[in-house]
């Protein structure tokens, strides 16, 4: 059983060597929202690292959609460049798939080129900006954007598109009562909330046809306690499955209320107001950012509990995400658990090559101590370990020793 790791499985038309998926991390590699060769160089490595498919993060599927200047946008003009790095990935054997989402009141009119949108008129006190709630006719028109996404990275070369439907970016700000208060058929219960993920789904699998694996990143629970549940979210699962998705991606947590529930441990501030280019954001953050991240301890498999209840209620293969730190939390998922792929993302920052160390080492542990540096730095700059890097600022070495201390790590 414990070789069923590194067999091949299917999403949807689309078969991987093995059942390991570099998750839809943010990597902050691109420019201008553009690809960029360190984005190609990264992906490019996990895949010589032996995964079974890596994910190209967070491409906005519009301009409306884009929260950071080095975040992709996709459109027809980056398509040459997008197929050089899935044409790399391809040559080394894995395959490669694309996020694909609309960032909602997560972003600035500077970036998003409009007054940030979301399910409902506000104000997001964690970008910070007004929001303005969606009119229906641009609800229409955001679902054929996704559906025209898929068009676009099938022609870039994509295996597979991963549909953000969680984490608090826009289909999910409909999802949750938290955010969604509109008093039209878009809210208020699930089922109305649910309806504009339905009208995204049914663009997503059409464009899709026959050839496009498509995966799901869903919230098994948004962190907190105004927020969708365990109960809700099931219900959630079981429209996705219905709608034709060949895969989800079980996470969890909201960006803008409760980020640290998405990859627990602690969030590094001084490290992230370092990198932070906004005077005023920098200090904002350095006063208030411990009331405003609460901290959720890491421990591996840590959504495993939650994971489990969906495996019991869904039938469609189920990608578990959250703290696989070794060989054996990966053999547990897919032998025991009954899970037929896993993600991993800081364990794959820290060593592209650790799915192949995986494989030849049964006692296998990464060598990522979840200090979140790279989580701290990765909306401002790019996301790096600080393991590979050299001369960090004092103030930077100092907190990382210290949560290096807090986790019972030697320094």
């Amino acid at each position: 059983m414990a070789d069923k790791l590194f067999s091949p499985a299917s999403i949807g038309p689309v078969t991987l060597r093995n059942r390991t998926i570099r998750s839809a991390a943010f990597e902050g590699m691109g420019k201008d929202n553009n690809p960029t060769q360190q984005l190609k160089d990264y992906h490019v490595a996990v895949a010589k690292g032996g995964v079974g498919m890596t994910t190209v993060a967070y491409a906005g599927i519009c301009r409306s959609a884009l929260s950071f200047d080095s975040q992709l946008w996709l459109r027809p003009e980056i398509v040459s460049s997008l197929r050089e790095i899935t044409d790399d990935v391809h040559a080394n054997g894995a395959k490669v798939s694309i996020q694909i989402g609309h960032c909602g009141n997560m972003t600035h009119r500077s970036t998003a080129g409009q007054t940030p949108v979301g399910a409902s008129t506000g104000f997001n006190l964690y970008s910070p900006t007004f929001v303005r709630g969606l009119r229906k006719d641009e609800l229409k028109e955001i679902a054929r954007n996704f559906g025209e996404a898929v068009n676009t990275a099938r022609d870039a070369g994509f295996d597979c598109v991963e549909v953000h439907a969680g984490h608090g970016y826009l289909i999910s700000q409909f999802l949750s009562p938290y955010t969604n208060h509109r008093r039209d058929e878009y809210g208020g219960s699930l089922e109305n909330r649910m309806k504009f993920m339905h009208e995204c789904m049914e663009e997503v699998m059409k464009a899709a046809g026959s050839d496009m694996g498509v995966i799901v990143k869903m919230n098994m629970n948004d962190g907190f306690k105004s927020g969708m549940q365990e109960e809700e979210a099931i219900l959630v699962g079981k429209a996705l499955e219905e709608a034709g998705a060949h895969a989800l991606v079980l996470s969890g947590g909201f960006v803008s209320k409760a980020p640290m529930y998405v990859m627990r441990g602690e969030m590094p501030i001084h490290t992230m107001t370092y990198y932070m280019p906004q005077w005023w954001l920098k200090y904002s953050v350095r006063m208030f950012g411990r009331m405003m991240v609460p901290k959720h301890d890491f421990k591996p498999l840590y959504f495993l509990d939650q994971a489990r209840l969906f495996r019991r209620e869904l039938k469609l293969p189920l990608v578990y995400v959250g703290g696989v730190t070794s060989r054996k939390d990966a053999d547990k998922i897919i032998d025991e658990e009954g899970f037929e792929f896993l993600q991993m993302g800081r364990a794959l920052l820290n060593d592209t090559d650790f799915v192949n160390k995986m494989k030849n080492d049964a006692s296998c542990l990464s060598g990522c101590d979840h200090v979140n540096y790279c989580i701290a730095r990765m909306y401002s700059k790019d996301m790096a370990c600080y393991q590979h890097q050299k001369d960090l600022p004092k103030g930077i070495e100092r907190e990382v020793n210290n949560i290096l201390k807090k986790n019972g790590k030697k320094v």
